[in-house]
């Protein structure tokens, strides 16, 4: 990674993170039965964790 490519290479990063993490948020809300304020910000933070994880284990896989 060059310096002109490096905050690319970041933002590319930070969108997939917020991809996966919306998607898992998503996930999470459909599949509960209640919508309070506890349950969104347990939500949030279990789709933060899953994201990074996902990215991860994506990068893991496509490591050469």
């Amino acid at each position: 990674m060059t310096r002109r490519t490096a905050p690319r290479a970041v933002l590319l990063a930070a969108g997939e993170l917020l991809a996966w993490w919306a998607v898992l948020a998503l996930l999470w809300l459909v599949l509960i039965s209640t919508v309070d304020t506890l349950e969104r910000i347990v939500g949030a933070n279990c789709a933060a964790v899953g994201a990074v994880l996902a990215r991860a284990g994506r990068r893991a896989v496509g490591w050469r």
